[in-house]
């Protein structure tokens, strides 16, 4: 699979894409108590799961390399009167931002990648996120049928990708939730079969970084 073309995803946000629901996912919600202090929202599209972590008082950065996602996002947080920091970033440049991070949340972004890209951003967020601090990740299951949409993941390849410097804490089913009037026409009853990852940071594979 080839990496993700910039130009669909811009194309896809010039409308509504179909994951942007106006709130934030609800695997996200229920694990909202575990999602503590600072937090990076890798790939944050139009800033919904950042701006409820916002809501709850943490203090969030959100990324995304779509120039009109980061501008929705920075909009919603101004009409909301929430703090927080959006940036136009590519994933696979985590190098550049200049702080670490106690949580890190990853809905619908790793399943982009082919497998090169996939083990260049497991070890940009490893360079971004504390010891001991934790990821949690949302993304497409291998039990999800048919081609529609994203790559699909399995079990394995979710405690491949995290086997060196991280502790693959659990891996859940669920779903994601998209827009009804897509949901029904791509995807069965419920909505697109997902895999829930926490994973935490054991060791940093990179050198030290520090919040200077």
């Amino acid at each position: 699979m080839p990496a993700p073309d910039r130009s669909n995803f811009e194309s896809l946000y010039a409308g509504q894409a179909p994951w942007d629901i106006g709130k934030p996912q609800p695997a996200l919600v229920a694990a909202a108590e575990r999602i503590t202090g600072s937090v990076l929202d890798a790939g944050c599209g139009t800033g919904e799961n950042a701006l409820y972590f916002a809501g709850l008082g943490r203090k969030v950065t959100g990324f995304d390399y779509v120039e009109e996602a980061i501008r929705r996002a920075r909009q919603k947080a101004a009409e909301r009167g929430l703090l927080a920091s959006f940036l136009v970033l590519d994933a696979l440049a985590l190098g550049e931002v200049p702080e670490v991070f106690d949580s890190a949340i990853d809905c619908g972004l790793f399943h982009v990648f082919d497998d090169d890209a996939r083990r260049k951003y497991v070890a940009g967020l490893a360079s971004v996120l504390r010891t001991g601090g934790r990821l949690f990740l949302l993304c497409f299951s291998d039990e999800e049928p048919g081609t529609q949409g994203p790559r699909r993941i399995s079990r394995q390849e979710l405690a491949e990708a995290f086997a060196v410097g991280w502790q693959v804490e659990s891996i859940e089913p669920t779903r994601f939730e998209i827009r009804a009037e897509v949901a029904d026409l791509e995807f069965g009853p419920g909505g697109p079969k997902a895999w829930f990852a926490v994973v935490r940071r054991t060791e940093n594979p990179q050198a030290p970084r520090s919040n200077g």
